[in-house]
């Protein structure tokens, strides 16, 4: 009980802090920016809290599986992080800052090519948009793009090298897959090979689509200011985890699918073995 409690006090203090980085290290615009930014710090923090240290899941998916959770919260975290002082440079640069935004420039310069989905997000930009906007907006999706094919890879890793999640010991489909209920209709494997396959397209799919559906949207509403260093910081890291986390669970759910599969045949074989 009270090792349960100390990991999700910790959790939720690490999600508050993410939170928090853009504003600790980044100017507010709005003079209510500062209440807004600490109460949904508090509300991620109650939320992560009330959901770990909860024995009955809620809506997080794979709490029991590590490293699923673990490599989305570095994934985001890194993204923020990565943006922010990024972003810094641009107002109080340092040695550090520097480094980082050099870093950045040389991600984007591989990155950013003609139908790339980095190219697609700075075509997004309004024309009157100024120069320096345009450079920190490209670099702030390569970093972020190339931060989640980072995260991707890592759990791909963890499943095909590491056996995930077999080596966590047994699986509660109730427990890490809260949402998903197994008595509906239909094969169990059938549905999760499906929800697998969607997520992943979905997944793939989304870097391209949300550019070009803001890009549509443009003609009936003002798009979103990315001038704000906050703003933009908030909008890659979406923008580059959403999908990154829509293909982790499509992998995860395939991986899933495949283990009941071969615990199906390993139980007809020792039948026939018995029957034999």
């Amino acid at each position: 009980m009270i090792a349960r409690t100390t990991g999700a006090a910790i959790r939720g203090i690490l999600v508050a802090l993410m939170v928090l980085t853009p504003a600790l290290y980044l100017p507010i615009s709005s003079t209510n920016g500062t209440e807004i930014v600490v109460f949904l710090a508090i509300l991620a923090f109650f939320l992560t809290f009330a959901e770990y240290n909860s024995a009955f899941p809620s809506f997080i998916e794979f709490r029991d599986a590590p490293p699923v959770n673990r490599l989305r919260f570095v994934g985001l975290m890194s993204m923020v992080t990565f943006l922010t002082l990024i972003c810094k440079n641009a107002y109080v640069p340092t040695d550090l800052t520097e480094s980082f935004y050099a870093m950045g420039l040389s991600v984007a310069n591989v990155v950013d090519f003609p139908y790339s989905p980095v190219r697609l997000v700075v075509l997004v930009l309004p024309a009157d948009a100024s120069p320096q906007l345009i450079e920190l907006v490209r670099i702030s999706a390569s970093v972020a793009y190339v931060a989640a094919l980072v995260t991707i890879a890592s759990f791909a890793y963890a499943v095909k090298m590491r056996g995930w999640p077999t080596g966590n010991g047994a699986f509660n489909v109730w427990t890490n897959l809260p949402l998903f209920d197994p008595t509906k209709g239909g094969d169990v494997v059938t549905r999760l090979q499906r929800d697998g396959r969607l997520n992943i397209s979905i997944g793939v799919l989304l870097p391209f689509l949300i550019p070009a559906v803001i890009k549509l949207l443009t003609d009936f509403a003002n798009p979103i200011s990315l001038s704000n260093p906050q703003t933009l910081i908030w909008t890659m890291s979406a923008w580059a985890f959403l999908p990154a986390s829509m293909i982790m669970r499509g992998m995860a759910t395939l991986r899933i699918a495949n283990l009941i599969v071969e615990k199906r045949r390993a139980y007809s074989t020792t039948d026939f073995t018995q029957a034999a």
